[in-house]
Protein backbone atom coordinates (compact mmCIF):
# COMPACT_ATOMS: atom_id res chain seq x y z
CA UNK A 1 0.00 0.00 0.00
CA UNK A 2 1.63 3.64 -0.88
CA UNK A 3 1.55 5.78 2.28
CA UNK A 4 3.21 8.97 0.28
CA UNK A 5 1.25 11.83 -0.09
CA UNK A 6 0.75 15.26 0.82
CA UNK A 7 -1.56 16.75 3.13
CA UNK A 8 -3.50 20.13 2.82
CA UNK A 9 -5.16 22.31 5.70
CA UNK A 10 -7.06 25.20 5.80
CA UNK A 11 -4.56 28.67 6.03
CA UNK A 12 -7.66 30.99 6.67
CA UNK A 13 -10.93 28.57 7.46
CA UNK A 14 -14.54 29.83 6.08
CA UNK A 15 -16.31 30.15 9.23
CA UNK A 16 -19.50 29.16 7.28
CA UNK A 17 -18.17 25.63 5.81
CA UNK A 18 -19.40 22.94 8.43
CA UNK A 19 -18.50 19.21 8.12
CA UNK A 20 -20.66 16.25 8.15
CA UNK A 21 -19.88 12.84 9.39
CA UNK A 22 -20.36 10.37 6.23
CA UNK A 23 -20.75 7.38 8.79
CA UNK A 24 -22.67 8.74 11.46
CA UNK A 25 -24.50 12.09 9.82
CA UNK A 26 -23.68 14.11 12.79
CA UNK A 27 -23.13 18.13 11.56
CA UNK A 28 -19.54 19.40 13.18
CA UNK A 29 -17.83 23.03 12.90
CA UNK A 30 -14.16 22.00 13.78
CA UNK A 31 -11.61 24.82 13.55
CA UNK A 32 -8.13 22.75 14.63
CA UNK A 33 -7.04 19.55 14.09
CA UNK A 34 -5.56 17.88 16.87
CA UNK A 35 -3.32 16.23 15.22
CA UNK A 36 -1.70 19.19 13.44
CA UNK A 37 -2.18 21.76 15.76
CA UNK A 38 -0.35 24.20 14.06
CA UNK A 39 -2.77 23.97 11.37
CA UNK A 40 -6.05 24.51 10.52
CA UNK A 41 -8.80 21.97 10.07
CA UNK A 42 -7.18 18.94 7.57
CA UNK A 43 -8.95 19.59 3.64
CA UNK A 44 -7.36 16.28 2.35
CA UNK A 45 -4.22 14.47 1.15
CA UNK A 46 -2.84 14.05 -2.13
CA UNK A 47 -1.38 10.97 -2.77
CA UNK A 48 0.32 9.41 -5.88
CA UNK A 49 -2.24 6.52 -7.79
CA UNK A 50 -0.12 4.87 -10.37
CA UNK A 51 -0.72 5.01 -13.87
CA UNK A 52 -3.76 6.66 -15.71
CA UNK A 53 -4.98 6.86 -18.89
CA UNK A 54 -5.57 11.10 -18.95
CA UNK A 55 -7.37 10.73 -22.47
CA UNK A 56 -9.93 7.92 -21.64
CA UNK A 57 -10.26 9.35 -18.11
CA UNK A 58 -9.18 5.90 -16.66
CA UNK A 59 -6.91 4.16 -13.74
CA UNK A 60 -4.71 1.15 -14.88
CA UNK A 61 -5.26 -0.69 -11.91
CA UNK A 62 -7.11 -3.57 -12.90
CA UNK A 63 -9.24 -2.98 -9.87
CA UNK A 64 -10.99 0.30 -10.42
CA UNK A 65 -9.57 4.09 -8.73
CA UNK A 66 -10.65 2.03 -5.23
CA UNK A 67 -7.99 -0.37 -5.38
CA UNK A 68 -5.10 2.50 -6.77
CA UNK A 69 -3.74 2.05 -3.12
CA UNK A 70 -4.57 -1.40 -2.14
CA UNK A 71 -2.90 -3.00 -5.30
CA UNK A 72 0.86 -3.36 -5.93
CA UNK A 73 0.29 -6.14 -8.49
CA UNK A 74 -2.62 -5.78 -10.79
CA UNK A 75 -2.05 -3.22 -13.27
CA UNK A 76 -2.85 -2.73 -16.94
CA UNK A 77 0.49 -2.37 -19.40
CA UNK A 78 -1.39 0.02 -21.49
CA UNK A 79 -4.88 1.30 -21.33
CA UNK A 80 -7.59 -1.09 -21.32
CA UNK A 81 -10.12 1.42 -23.41
CA UNK A 82 -7.57 2.67 -26.15
CA UNK A 83 -4.63 0.65 -26.02
CA UNK A 84 -2.16 3.24 -24.96
CA UNK A 85 1.18 2.13 -23.40
CA UNK A 86 2.59 3.71 -20.20
CA UNK A 87 4.95 6.75 -21.60
CA UNK A 88 8.22 6.63 -20.97
CA UNK A 89 8.97 9.19 -17.79
CA UNK A 90 12.32 10.49 -17.33
CA UNK A 91 13.88 12.40 -14.83
CA UNK A 92 11.67 13.37 -12.37
CA UNK A 93 8.47 13.94 -13.80
CA UNK A 94 6.03 11.53 -12.05
CA UNK A 95 3.60 11.96 -9.15
CA UNK A 96 6.18 10.02 -7.08
CA UNK A 97 8.61 13.11 -7.16
CA UNK A 98 5.66 15.76 -7.33
CA UNK A 99 5.61 14.25 -3.52
CA UNK A 100 8.71 13.78 -2.92
CA UNK A 101 9.45 17.46 -3.81
CA UNK A 102 11.49 17.16 -6.60
CA UNK A 103 8.73 18.44 -9.28
CA UNK A 104 6.08 20.67 -9.39
CA UNK A 105 2.54 19.34 -10.28
CA UNK A 106 2.25 21.49 -13.42
CA UNK A 107 5.35 19.66 -14.45
CA UNK A 108 3.33 16.66 -15.55
CA UNK A 109 1.81 15.32 -18.56
CA UNK A 110 -1.53 15.60 -18.36
CA UNK A 111 -2.19 13.39 -21.87
CA UNK A 112 -2.00 9.88 -22.70
CA UNK A 113 -0.96 7.29 -20.22
CA UNK A 114 1.17 8.93 -17.32
CA UNK A 115 1.32 8.98 -13.57
CA UNK A 116 -1.73 10.58 -11.77
CA UNK A 117 -2.77 11.30 -8.12
CA UNK A 118 -5.96 10.76 -6.14
CA UNK A 119 -7.30 13.04 -3.31
CA UNK A 120 -8.88 11.91 -0.46
CA UNK A 121 -11.36 14.85 0.84
CA UNK A 122 -11.67 15.52 4.69
CA UNK A 123 -14.33 18.30 3.81
CA UNK A 124 -17.13 18.35 1.31
CA UNK A 125 -15.18 19.13 -2.01
CA UNK A 126 -17.68 21.24 -3.56
CA UNK A 127 -17.81 23.70 -0.59
CA UNK A 128 -14.07 24.23 -0.60
CA UNK A 129 -13.95 24.25 -4.35
CA UNK A 130 -16.54 27.31 -4.16
CA UNK A 131 -14.61 28.92 -1.12
CA UNK A 132 -11.38 28.04 -3.54
CA UNK A 133 -13.39 29.89 -6.61
CA UNK A 134 -14.24 33.33 -4.25
CA UNK A 135 -10.70 33.56 -2.97
CA UNK A 136 -8.66 33.10 -5.99
CA UNK A 137 -5.90 35.98 -5.20
CA UNK A 138 -5.87 35.07 -1.14
CA UNK A 139 -3.58 32.79 0.45
CA UNK A 140 -6.36 30.46 2.15
CA UNK A 141 -4.35 26.70 1.91
CA UNK A 142 -1.21 25.58 3.42
CA UNK A 143 0.42 22.51 3.25
CA UNK A 144 1.96 20.35 5.59
CA UNK A 145 5.23 21.20 4.65
CA UNK A 146 4.42 25.07 4.94
CA UNK A 147 3.94 25.49 1.50
CA UNK A 148 0.92 28.62 1.07
CA UNK A 149 -1.56 28.77 -2.07
CA UNK A 150 -4.02 30.91 -2.78
CA UNK A 151 -7.10 30.11 -3.98
CA UNK A 152 -6.28 29.20 -7.72
CA UNK A 153 -2.80 27.93 -6.89
CA UNK A 154 -4.71 25.40 -4.93
CA UNK A 155 -7.33 24.24 -7.52
CA UNK A 156 -5.35 25.04 -10.78
CA UNK A 157 -1.69 23.56 -9.95
CA UNK A 158 -2.14 21.30 -6.66
CA UNK A 159 -5.19 19.03 -7.24
CA UNK A 160 -4.36 19.55 -11.09
CA UNK A 161 -2.77 16.16 -10.99
CA UNK A 162 -5.80 14.51 -8.85
CA UNK A 163 -8.47 13.28 -11.19
CA UNK A 164 -9.07 10.58 -8.69
CA UNK A 165 -11.19 11.38 -5.59
CA UNK A 166 -11.94 9.92 -2.57
CA UNK A 167 -14.84 11.27 -0.29
CA UNK A 168 -15.18 8.25 2.06
CA UNK A 169 -13.56 10.19 4.90
CA UNK A 170 -15.06 13.47 5.00
CA UNK A 171 -15.59 14.56 8.89
CA UNK A 172 -13.20 11.53 10.13
CA UNK A 173 -9.55 12.40 11.11
CA UNK A 174 -6.88 10.76 9.02
CA UNK A 175 -2.84 11.12 8.04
Amino acid sequence: MNKMGTNFYWLTRPKSLKIKKIATGEIIYPCININEPEYGLHLGKRSAAGYYCWDCKLTLCAGGEINVHKSLENWYTECPKCGKSKDKIKGFKNTASVEFGFCKPNDLKRIGVHTCCSFTWAENPDEIKNFCKKNLDKNIVVNEYGEEFTGKQFLEEELIICPIEFTHLIGEEFS
